[in-house]
């Protein structure tokens, strides 16, 4: 299982990048997953529903099966936000991890970067990009790729990607 990230600012089109990359990794024969970091409260449960009323209620995991999908759901209670490396290993295994976010976690990662987002590139401060899908021309010797090239993205995430026991190691950068 190989893992590689997408990280950048909000607004960089992270999940719309994504979102295209996924059909074309799926059309070479590879199994998907993602990992997505989220820096607000959020809920997959609707509210009313027996699974909601069991986590509102105090249940510290709640598992809906039906005969499409399965979801578990864990409430932290005041603990502290799971790692990276943690939540890697509740995953099933897939020939690709994608981690979507998480920038500030030390993993191999792509950098999103959309010039009108006006936002400062992270690879000058995080030594963890590999290279950089963008729309505006950058100076730097990684290897870079427009937003809209679909395949050379996907190339480069299959290139940088390194092995989940890797990052499970926490050897992710100089892997």
């Amino acid at each position: 299982m190989k893992v590689i990230g997408l990280a950048g600012w909000s607004g960089a089109g992270k999940t719309t990048l994504l979102s295209r990359i996924i059909p074309l990794l799926l059309g070479q024969g590879l199994l998907v997953s993602v990992i997505k970091h989220a820096h607000h409260s959020f809920d997959v449960d609707v509210p009313g529903k027996d699974s909601w009323v069991h986590r509102e209620a105090g249940a510290t995991e709640v598992l809906v099966s039906s005969g499409k999908r399965w979801a578990l759901m864990h409430e932290l209670r005041g603990a502290a936000e799971p790692r990276l490396p943690e939540l890697l290993a509740k995953l099933s295994r897939v020939d690709l991890v994608v981690v979507e976010g998480f920038k500030s976690e030390p993993h191999r990662k792509i950098e999103v970067h959309r010039r009108a987002n006006g936002k400062p590139l992270l690879f000058p401060d995080d030594p963890a990009v590999a290279g950089i899908a963008t729309d505006t021309a950058i100076e730097t010797t990684l290897p870079t790729a427009h937003l809209d090239d679909i395949p050379a993205i996907a190339a480069m995430m299959r290139k940088f990607a390194i092995s989940i026991e890797d990052v499970l190691a926490g050897s992710v950068i100089d892997s």
